[in-house]
């Protein structure tokens, strides 16, 4: 029975992906989320980039405040913290964005071979996506702008 079951299954989705026109419409359809998931990856390399630098920063602060309790390297490390958080959360968030933008490829792939119309949740994980990349970006440009400013250096003792 088991085995009835498995074969006309593997059958019915052998005959489904044979169609080329419809794995050429899965494949046009996947493209435009392909290329958002190549730029979403494109942004996070950046801000890896800039998480790194201030973690070897704070690292080499954190090495040298030891021998010297000097307040403007002790306001930089605060400054340099509250910029690793910053960034961290950018890149959790586009990282939610690559996620489910992935999802919507898969979606879309699938959706050439089934029956039920799913454009409603394809438009929602869209949107859900670009919120989410929108959202990673205004953290990176609080960080940015943080980084702009400069540490504010606490002489007071």
């Amino acid at each position: 029975m088991l085995d009835l079951f498995t074969s006309s299954v593997a059958s019915e989705i052998l005959e489904r992906t044979a169609d080329t026109p419809r794995v050429l419409r899965a494949v046009e359809l996947s493209l435009a989320p392909a290329f958002l998931l190549v730029g979403i990856g494109s942004i996070m390399n950046v801000m890896m980039a800039r998480i790194i630098w201030i973690a070897g920063r704070i690292e080499r602060l954190a090495d040298s405040d030891k021998e010297s309790h000097d307040p403007a390297q002790a306001s930089e490390i605060k400054w340099l913290r509250v910029r690793r958080r910053l960034v961290r959360v950018a890149i959790k968030f586009s990282t939610a964005a690559a996620v489910v933008i992935s999802f919507v490829i898969a979606i879309l792939f699938v959706s050439a071979y089934i029956e039920p119309r799913i454009g409603t949740v394809v438009a929602f994980l869209w949107v859900v996506t670009v919120a989410l990349l929108i959202t990673g970006l205004i953290y990176f440009l609080r960080e940015t702008l943080l980084a702009a400013e400069g540490p504010k250096i606490d002489t007071r003792p």
